[in-house]
């Protein structure tokens, strides 16, 4: 019997969402193909779908790529180009249904290579039950004279963090993802790097980590996580879904992390700290502007696909305003502007609407066909610099001269 093959990103949220879309997909269209959904986990979604050529040779017809891979995906033929299939029957509200920052990326070469699946950039999560906390608010200016709030200052994460350390009641002031799967330590280094007022790129848009102020990221960013008064013992085999659950049993008073771990704390059975979740900006160094990360995922149709015009018909149904908004239920992140808005949604979620905030300040990774290899050397930069006692300048240079090496 013919299947439809579609690589899902593993996460409980993700694949129960597309389970229930495909049926209510066939239902309503009166569809007999069988949907045969196969959960990855981030490296092997990229092997499967890229590396092994998977989306080319018509193993996978359709796959969650996120948009770091979109640019080699698009470059490699790899994903089906959607731009005529959009103009000839787009999806409802297309494009302004979404914000220009979830359409950007997927355009590549003058096509649209996917529609946005999953966000949620990179912000400060935090307890705000213990921040409101009369007692703990009266603690904390006796000790560090100030007023208790979300830190504004990377200075004042750190002292927040130490304060809200109590290990005897499982209770850590803050988690991070240190898991090295060329993701969540390339993504902190560049937030570092980007509260201190510095770029990725130099002045001839060529990707340029050695400089002074990526010293100061990479140092305070090894002396925090190996800081055992403020950070979860753990932190260094968490993943950023491990780290999403550790802080929605409620383990930590803040954490770094994806907007979609925030809302996971409201919608999931295991949460600990409904109700008591909070979303803020990400704290910055003090002469300089706050940032986010903006990476998304992304639906897309492998160009080797024998049903591309069917697996055209589920991205328009599975990306209207009710699937978005079921995604959102379910404990993924809604990509439209109505889901966002929607009263229920913020009924369950209170912060949700603050996502324009966010991308108001998202920044985003360079497209170049190198970058997938660049995380992979940023990532074990960092590692390196958390496991060892070579100096950050050192890591740098060496880091530096590797990325040269993939461009000549």
């Amino acid at each position: 019997m013919e299947k439809i093959r579609i690589a899902v990103r593993k996460f409980d949220p993700f694949e129960s969402t597309l389970q229930k879309l495909w049926d209510l997909f066939c239902i309503k269209n009166n569809v007999q193909i069988e949907a045969e959904m196969i959960p990855l986990e981030l490296h092997d979604i990229y092997e499967e779908t890229i590396t092994n050529q998977g989306l080319k040779n018509g193993k996978w017809d359709i796959a969650h790529l996120n948009t770091d891979w979109i640019f080699d995906a698009a470059n490699e033929k790899a994903v089906l180009d959607l731009t005529s299939s959009i103009n000839h029957n787009p999806p409802q509200d297309y494009p302004e249904g979404w914000s220009q920052s979830l359409l950007n990326l997927q355009q590549v070469n003058n096509g649209i290579y996917g529609l946005p699946f999953h966000d949620g950039p990179e912000c400060l999560i935090f307890r705000k039950d213990l921040f409101e906390n009369n007692i703990e608010k009266e603690n904390f200016k006796k000790q560090l004279g100030y007023e208790l709030n979300p830190p504004k200052t990377w200075q004042q994460f750190v002292e927040i963090a130490t304060f809200f350390n109590r290990p005897e009641q499982n209770l850590y002031g803050c988690i991070f993802a240190n898991y090295p799967d060329g993701h969540n330590m390339v993504f902190d280094f560049c937030l570092q790097l980007w509260t201190r007022g510095e770029s990725l790129l130099n002045d001839q848009n060529q990707i340029n980590i050695n400089n002074p102020v990526a010293i100061e990221a990479l140092d305070f960013y090894r002396k925090i996580v190996n800081n055992k008064n403020a950070v979860h013992p753990k932190s260094k085999e968490f993943g950023s879904v491990e780290a999403g659950m550790a802080f929605a049993e409620g383990q930590a008073a803040m954490a770094i992390n994806w907007f979609g771990f925030a809302s996971m704390c409201e919608v999931i059975d295991e949460s600990k700290v409904k109700g008591k979740v909070d979303i803020t900006e990400l704290p910055s160094d003090l002469n300089h502007k706050t940032a986010s990360l903006n990476v998304y995922w992304l639906y897309t149709i492998g160009s080797g696909s024998k049903h591309q015009k069917l697996a055209y018909d589920f991205l328009r149904f599975a990306t209207s305003p009710e699937s978005d908004k079921l995604l959102t239920i379910e404990g993924g992140i809604g990509c439209r502007k109505s889901t966002w808005n929607d009263p229920e949604i913020n009924n369950i979620i209170p912060f949700y609407h603050k996502l324009e905030m966010l991308h108001e300040n998202a920044l985003t990774l360079p497209q170049t066909p190198i970058w997938p290899k660049v995380t992979g050397l940023i990532d074990q930069m960092v590692l390196k610099a958390i496991e060892s006692d070579i100096s950050s300048e050192k890591l740098l240079e060496e880091t530096q001269h590797m990325i040269e090496k993939l461009t000549h």
